[in-house]
């Protein structure tokens, strides 16, 4: 039997491959990524703050090709129901909330208690090869290794960007016949042991002029209200009057038990 690429292929934490380091953040990878999605302001408190997290970034590549990253996956330690004030429920604002909560730990000191994901990007012409599901169990390994029994996940369902105006509480909902999660992510999610927690309504939020919405999405926004742009889960709220734009991204908590 031929050997898949998801079989050939070798992750290591960023520990173990600094040089790849830069090379994760550029060229095939990176361009998976919408370009508005850069521009959330809390994510500059991981990525900027990377040397602080190089245990839980993971990178693959083929043995073939081993300076070349075909996949990334970055997660953060906190501290959660320890007694911290605050952090006895998963937040609402989960994606951007759990970044400030592990830089909040980090910069106090304080010990983590468990792991949260927040992204798995495979490089676009290899996506549907099984090579996200080997990103999400390097993660869970990761995490196990570290000494944690629970990694979460605020995540960003992966077809939804089809259906933006379909309330994101219907479309998570969604069930196929045998009674998995309707959207692609989340079933690998679920299949790989996750428990769906809740919703988290305000996960992501990215405000920027009318001017900057163009410039990252190269669309003319010449009407106030919600405006579908390509990427987006839910419509940016667009107000001329005030010029500015804003997009309020709901994701999904998942819960993963790693012992």
């Amino acid at each position: 039997m031929t050997e898949s690429l998801a079989q050939r292929l070798v992750v290591a934490t960023i520990s173990e491959r600094p040089d790849l380091r830069g090379k994760v953040f550029g060229g095939e990878i990176q361009s998976a990524v919408p370009e508005f999605m850069r521009h959330d302001p809390a994510a500059e408190l991981y990525f900027g703050q990377l040397g602080r997290y190089l245990d839980f970034g993971l990178v693959a590549v083929d043995p073939a090709a081993p300076d070349r990253p075909v996949a990334r996956a970055f997660s953060v330690p906190f501290a959660f129901r320890d007694g911290t004030k605050g952090r006895d429920i998963l937040p609402d604002d989960g994606w951007d909330a759990v970044i400030r909560w592990g830089f909040a730990d980090q910069l106090a000191g304080r010990r983590a208690t468990a792991v949260s994901a927040l992204e798995i990007t495979v490089a676009p012409l290899l996506q549907g090869r099984g090579i996200s599901r080997l990103m999400l169990v390097a993660m869970r390994d990761n995490a196990r290794a570290r000494g944690f029994a629970d990694l979460y996940a605020p995540l960003r369902p992966t077809d939804k960007h089809r259906e933006p105006l379909t309330p994101f509480a219907d479309y998570v909902a969604r069930r196929r016949e045998d009674g998995l999660p309707h959207d692609s992510w989340v079933r690998t999610h679920v299949r790989a042991g996750a428990r769906i927690v809740k919703i988290a309504p305000t996960s992501m939020v990215i405000a920027g002029t009318i001017a900057e919405w163009s410039a990252w999405t190269g669309a003319e926004f010449q009407h106030g209200g919600p405006a579908i742009v390509s990427g987006a889960l839910s419509p940016v709220h667009v107000s001329l009057a005030q010029n500015h734009a804003v997009y309020v991204e709901p994701n999904l908590w998942v819960h993963h038990r790693l012992h």
